[in-house]
């Protein structure tokens, strides 16, 4: 499935341009990509545009501090936590994208969450928004963890 992300990240620079569902499954299928793994990626990927319940924080110039439920910090584990934190703080990521980043990991239903998964889901989300990381952000978010060298499916 997060081939499949990496792919559409790649392959449609903003979210508008993909494909319809359908034609996308046989644009997928046609890369070579598997049937179930594009159906569960389509199926994560309209969790995207669903709306997520956030409150907003007291002030805008004050990061709001999130505290995970026993259940979210288990799924996630500390690695995800501390990511998400450190984008949080670096600015990538407001309240509305971490919540939603969260939720989309937890779809992810993998415990704890590999880093170099959240790291999909994040770019996912980012571009869900139309909003673009930096570059230095961007190789973060692509680099592998294994190797560290970019993610390049073509």
């Amino acid at each position: 499935m997060f081939d499949i992300l990496v792919y559409l990240y790649q392959t449609y620079y903003r979210p508008d341009a993909c494909p319809e569902p359908p034609v996308l499954m046989k644009k997928l299928a046609a890369v070579g990509f598997d049937q179930e793994d594009i159906s569960d990626a389509l199926a994560w990927l309209s969790g995207l545009s669903e709306p997520v319940t956030v409150v907003q924080p007291p002030s805008a110039l004050h990061p709001s501090q999130r505290v995970y439920a026993e259940p979210e910090a288990h799924a996630l584990g500390e690695q995800a936590i501390g990511f998400i934190q450190f984008l949080e703080l670096a600015g990538l990521l407001g309240f509305a994208e971490r919540e939603l980043v969260i939720e989309r990991a937890l779809a992810v239903n993998e415990s704890p969450l590999p880093l170099d998964k959240l790291k999909i889901i994040v770019l996912m989300v980012l571009w869900s928004q139309g909003l673009e990381p930096d570059m230095l952000m961007l190789d973060e978010l692509l680099l592998s963890e294994d190797d560290n060298q970019p993610r390049i499916l073509h």
